[in-house]
């Protein structure tokens, strides 16, 4: 099999008619391809296709002309797109792509221009990158897919209906929906069609665990971790000075409660509820506590975890978000890392919860040496690749992102806190500035879309 691999930019020309199928392009471009001048040429995008018929003339070299009514048959807007091209001799097919579909769920009213909530300003970084490198994307809801989504032109996201993506990125915000008979309908059309979609659901705390705890490298770096009842209470009680109790299926630091030994047999604890009122630490037995957070938990499947006495920041709880992403080798880089600092009266370090993040280096010279910090970086890095390759490796579909979250001792000894297959995107610094998350997203979504097609054109 014989495949090209170009970037073209696709250029609308006005149609001389309405039967009008001429692609043109210049003799080089063609050669480059190795297309067949005197066939007639397969175009295909997303799921759509159209033929038309090669017509060389002068002209730019690495441009096409394509009508604008057979590019509204492709389902694309009138623009210009910049595209990776891949021909297939044996169908005579030349691909264009990726076209990349972000899921997410947000409220749609035909009267307003939708938002996107926690994601919408990565939306537009995504949408910057690929307008830069190549291809073409846009934004849905699972319950009109195929039917319409939105893409960004002059400032605004626009509907319309448009080719089905190449490739999903899966960015539901609920849990809940993803448990949906309609979202499992719509995850078996999915299969159906041969479309991947990664970060394919959310992780528990208790999957996670396991998942981890049956490797032999991770497991001196997982505080003990249970799921939670009456007896593990009165068991981590006896051997911790510290406990954390957090709902198994919990997120952004949300429902969980923090215990601390005040004298022989006496608690206090504090929880990650929304409150406007200063908590009161009162001084409970184990067993009184253990009956006053029962109606909280309510059956709901909890853990209890060792608390860990990690480094702080001015007396603030601190932690270290790791953003790992898959490459184009299919190999886990890490691409951020920033100290996450927690609000004050917080013991949770979640930018949801009123945290804000800091340099790494900067956090760390508060409480060790640069050589030491420089180390506990570098020792912060092999461990999340470690993880991040471990919890793919078990986890069903195709995991591409993954936020690592790791706590550090005075003595520089590294704790896994939480892994989360949904990292936050919350934006901080400058606007327009494409971070490198989107930019490792988009190179992904570009090596799973042209893998997919050589496999389907192979099959």
């Amino acid at each position: 099999m014989s495949v090209s691999l170009s970037t073209i930019t696709i250029v609308p020309r006005k149609s001389a008619n309405k039967n009008d199928s001429l692609i043109q392009m210049s003799i080089q471009l063609a050669q480059e391809l190795q297309l067949e001048i005197d066939r007639v040429l397969k175009i295909s995008v997303g799921k759509k296709s159209i033929h038309l018929q090669i017509q060389t003339v002068e002209m730019v070299n690495d441009e096409i002309y394509i009508p604008e009514n057979r590019l509204k048959e492709l389902c694309l807007p009138i623009q210009k797109y910049k595209f990776r091209a891949s021909f297939r001799t044996e169908s005579q097919t030349l691909f264009l792509g990726p076209v990349i579909g972000l899921l997410t769920d947000f409220h749609i009213n035909e009267k307003e221009e939708p938002h996107f909530r926690s994601v919408h300003t990565f939306c537009g970084e995504l949408h910057q990158e690929v307008s830069e490198k190549s291809g073409f994307f846009y934004v849905f809801a699972y319950n009109e897919f195929s039917s319409q989504g939105y893409y960004f032109e002059n400032g605004s996201w626009i509907p319309s209906e448009l080719p089905m993506p190449d490739v999903i990125y899966n960015r539901i915000h609920s849990r809940r929906l993803e448990q949906t008979k309609q979202f499992k309908n719509f995850r078996k059309k999915l299969n159906q069609l041969n479309i991947p979609i990664f970060n394919d659901r959310f992780l528990s705390k208790w999957e996670v665990y396991e998942q981890l705890n049956q490797e032999v490298y991770p497991r001196s770096f997982i505080p003990e971790t249970r799921i939670y009842s009456e007896e593990s209470l009165h068991e981590f009680a006896e051997k911790y000075e510290t406990i954390f109790i957090k709902p198994v299926h919990g997120s952004q630091g949300r429902n969980i409660f923090k215990l601390l030994k005040a004298d022989d047999n006496q608690y206090t604890y504090q929880t990650s509820f929304r409150t406007n009122t200063k908590q009161v630490l009162n001084k409970f037995s184990i067993e009184e506590i253990y009956q006053q957070i029962q109606p909280v938990i309510n059956n709901k499947l909890y853990i209890i975890q060792e608390g860990i006495p990690l480094v702080t920041f001015e007396n603030c709880a601190m932690d270290f978000r790791v953003l790992c992403h898959k490459n184009q080798f299919n190999l886990w880089e890490v691409t951020s890392i920033v100290a996450r600092i927690s609000a004050e009266e917080e013991f949770v370090s979640n930018i949801a919860r009123g945290g804000k993040t800091l340099k790494p280096l900067n956090a760390l010279s508060t409480c060790m040496n640069k050589r030491k910090s420089l180390e506990v970086l570098t020792r912060m890095k092999e461990l999340s690749i470690e993880t991040a390759s471990i919890i793919s490796k078990h986890s069903p579909g195709i995991t591409g992102e993954l936020g690592i979250d790791i706590g550090v001792e005075q003595d520089g000894k590294l704790w896994l806190i939480e892994v989360n297959s949904k990292p936050s995107k919350n934006f901080e610094g400058d606007l327009g500035k494409i971070r490198p998350s989107a930019k490792a997203i988009i190179q992904f979504c570009t090596t799973l879309c042209f893998d997919i097609t050589t496999l389907m054109e192979e099959s």
